[in-house]
């Protein structure tokens, strides 16, 4: 039996008693010194941690957090306080103080309304989190014994759950009241392999805004084991990468985490109002191949990155941002649009009650092209065909990046051949996107695992990419080419 499933505005009343008219009260008083506009934010979260190594459950939390956070913002000024303390007193303390930093103006500045109706991306049956837990706790164990199963090689096994069920409520001085309860999940596993006293390791996973049996009705875990042995034990072959200027394929899915980071923060809005990003200015510009098109889109159901609303209340959309190789426009939160004289996107996001909502991704990809996989992997004489990246690093001012392949191939007179290990791309983004000479029909979203950081902040996105062909782009390695 699933529990009641109570609206986010009926569950704050209920919980701590805070009436309209109170939250009306508080936004009055925010407002006071002829700030332009004043917002609060509700949170209740359950977070929830399991995990299994050595055969034996290692971690097995739960955790409660709530509190509300209080906005103000005056132009180009922001007042920001929180309590973890949820009552009116703290609300008209936090609301003063808010608005204290924030401080008066002599003129107002229009905030933007958001537009369009509220989705509904992620129909919730039951939290994860009220599952009994030794139903999830048996799902790791099944995992742990299945992985060991599949090859001699598999020295140990490192497997986690993380859920979370929040639930989150936006007042604003505009007169709006909206709410939204946000499941998310994520399972992962990691594989350690060793051969000859070489070790190495494969990790895969995959999540969302999903319940429990996304990963127990088709047996799905399964295909995680099986994902991160093949991995490990690729990688037990592979040898040193090659260094020098070489064409790149990269594959599908979660490479495009590539495009999230060398690209798509450059197209945040406060980069480009503060004249810091590499694409400022350049909005009807061709800054990409005209091959390409990015798009980020909070809208698809059951996704990581997909909201209903953002954390300002503003439901989220599809927003072309390149399209075949012209720059269409940035990502919005509600002061960058105000300022900027641009509309509202649905992108203002925040980790917590206790963080200011800023302009972020939501999943960003790039659709597909017209070009078969095999047909761009022919193309190339000699290259890179990287599947799976781990970390990275990007100046977003220059667009300079720096990524490491944890798992990439050879590309040898047009056929894949020998895995190799130590890989790194290095390059600008808004270079590499006009190197791009061919784009694949197979556009693919990762498998819901992307966890984005921005100013100490990190809140989870997505990812996607199809198959394609970067000429002439710098690969870092052990190896010379």
């Amino acid at each position: 039996m699933g529990q009641e499933i109570i609206p986010a505005e009926s569950f704050f009343d209920r919980r701590f008693g805070i009436t309209s008219r109170e939250l009306d009260r508080v936004l009055s008083q925010a407002l006071e010194k002829k700030a332009d506009y004043a917002d609060l934010y509700f949170e209740f979260r359950v977070h929830e941690a399991i995990s299994l190594e050595e055969e034996m459950v290692k971690n097995a939390s739960q955790s409660i957090a709530n509190g509300v956070g209080v906005r103000v913002l005056a132009e180009a000024k922001t007042g920001y306080a929180f309590t973890d303390d949820i009552t009116i007193e703290n609300l008209e303390l936090a609301a003063r103080t808010a608005q204290h930093i924030a401080h008066h103006r002599d003129h107002s500045l229009p905030v933007p309304v958001g537009q369009g109706r509220i989705h509904d991306l992620y129909p919730l049956k039951e939290p994860v989190t009220d599952l009994p837990l030794d139903r999830k706790i048996e799902l790791l164990y099944e995992m742990d014994r299945f992985t060991r199963a599949l090859d001699s090689k598999v020295k140990n096994v490192l497997i986690s759950l993380a859920s979370e069920h929040k639930i989150v409520l936006m007042a604003s001085s505009q007169g709006w009241v909206v709410g939204d309860i946000q499941p998310l999940t994520r399972l992962n596993i990691t594989c350690i392999a060793e051969e000859r006293g070489n070790r190495q390791m494969g990790s895969f996973g995959g999540g969302g805004r999903v319940e429990f049996d996304f990963f127990t009705a088709g047996k799905d875990y399964e295909r995680y084991a099986r994902e991160a042995v093949r991995q490990a034990l690729v990688n037990l072959e592979a040898e040193d990468a090659p260094a020098g200027m070489m064409d790149v394929v990269l594959g599908p899915g979660w490479p495009g985490i590539l495009l999230h980071e060398a690209i798509g923060h450059g197209l945040e809005a406060d980069f480009n109002r503060k004249k810091v990003s590499a694409f400022t200015g350049r909005i009807g510009e061709r800054v990409a191949s005209e091959l390409c098109t990015v798009v980020d889109d909070g809208t698809i159901p059951f996704r990581r990155g997909s909201l209903n609303v953002d954390d300002e209340g503003t439901p989220t959309q599809r927003t072309v941002l390149i399209e075949k190789g012209i720059l269409k426009g940035y990502l919005q939160d509600r002061l960058n649009s105000a300022l900027m004289g641009m509309p509202l996107t649905g992108n203002g996001r925040r980790e917590s009650y206790a963080h200011i909502p800023m302009p972020r991704m939501t999943n960003t990809f790039m659709l597909a092209g017209d070009a078969s996989p095999e047909e761009i992997i022919r193309s190339v004489k000699k290259g890179l065909y990287a599947v799976a990246f781990g970390g990275g690093q990007v100046d977003i001012t220059s667009g300079k990046f720096v990524f490491s392949a944890s798992e990439a191939y050879l590309i040898e007179d047009g056929k894949v051949t020998r895995p190799v290990k130590g890989a790194t791309l290095v390059g600008n983004g808004p270079d590499v996107l006009t190197r791009v000479s061919k784009v694949g029909t197979d556009s693919k979203l990762d498998e819901g695992i992307g966890t984005c950081g921005k100013d100490g902040q990190s809140v989870p996105v997505g990812v996607g990419l199809p198959t394609i062909k970067i000429d002439g782009i710098t690969v870092g390695g052990t190896a010379s080419s």
